[in-house]
């Protein structure tokens, strides 16, 4: 029997990490949940094994799947790795298609940010440093809940977005060019409606209030995925315009793989990132 992506990724980050971190398992973080779905997603928080005497950045990190398949505990790899050095790791899950829409997994996205903040301290996390990024899907949905003010985020209280291979960031150019259906969910995911394709498209609302943007992209990802992070990268430089994307010779699942290893360069880049935006 063919192994799933997810069970090798789960098996692999095992492998990699062991105990590298603290886990605290199963967080409850949705204030208000919404009647028509029934099973309420819970989030996953890593520390560093030892403790420090100093207050330690926070990201935030949200899955990818194509929003409608995906899991947080595929994913303790990322948060082991990311505590090891120093960053303590949110990893959230949220209801997927199609139980859920784009915009129900951005209200839950933007429930996790709110929690994060209120709570981190808790675990000597510092709510003034706290970092969202997000591989494909996830990447839409940290972008969408900072830059679309209906999610009541304020972009001031987020230090930076790091951008994997996201998807998502047009969907109102790539669904006007290939409407959705009931395949992948789509139709559930999107509805058919084009202001509402746009309303979901972060590049739409970039602008000079946008946290700092790092973004990588993989060469050998999906053209659909390549031309809208191109596309987004154009309506950034307006207001970024010393924002360089990161383009690595990876396909679409290699550029979430690669954080397996703790010694990938991925890991040193965004701690260079954070330690130049740190609020203090």
């Amino acid at each position: 029997m063919r192994l799933t992506i997810s069970l090798i990724i789960a098996f692999m980050g095992i492998l990699f990490t062991g105990c590298a971190a603290k886990k605290y398992k199963d967080l409850s973080y949705i204030e208000k949940n919404n009647p028509k779905i029934a099973v309420t997603p819970k989030l996953n928080v890593f520390t560093p094994r030892k403790n420090s005497e100093e207050k330690l950045p926070v990201l935030i990190f949200m899955y990818g799947g194509n929003w409608n398949s995906g899991s947080k505990d595929t994913y303790g790899f990322f948060g082991r790795n990311f505590a090891k050095k120093g960053v303590i790791t949110v990893i959230p899950d949220y209801t997927l298609s199609p139980e859920a829409n784009y915009d129900d997994m951005a209200q839950q996205t933007a429930q996790a940010i709110k929690w994060t903040k209120a709570h981190i301290e808790e675990f000597n996390g510092d709510p003034k440093q706290i970092y969202l990024t997000g591989h494909s899907a996830g990447g839409h949905l940290v972008a969408l809940v900072v830059m679309n003010p209906k999610y009541g985020i304020d972009p001031a209280n987020i230090s930076g977005i790091i951008l994997n291979d996201a998807g998502g960031l047009d969907m109102y150019n790539y669904l006007q060019k290939d409407p959705p259906t009931t395949e992948d969910n789509y139709l559930t995911t999107w509805t058919d409606d084009p202001e509402t394709w746009k309303a979901a498209s972060p590049i739409y609302f970039i602008n000079d209030k946008t946290p700092p943007i790092m973004l990588y992209m993989g060469s050998k990802s999906y053209t659909s995925i390549k031309s809208s992070n191109r596309r987004f990268i154009n309506a950034l430089k307006d207001f970024q315009p010393n924002m360089e994307p990161i383009v690595l010779p990876k396909k679409h699942i290699s550029m979430i793989i690669q954080y397996f290893f703790p010694c990938s360069k991925p890991f040193d880049e965004i701690k260079s990132f954070i330690n130049t935006h740190n609020a203090k």
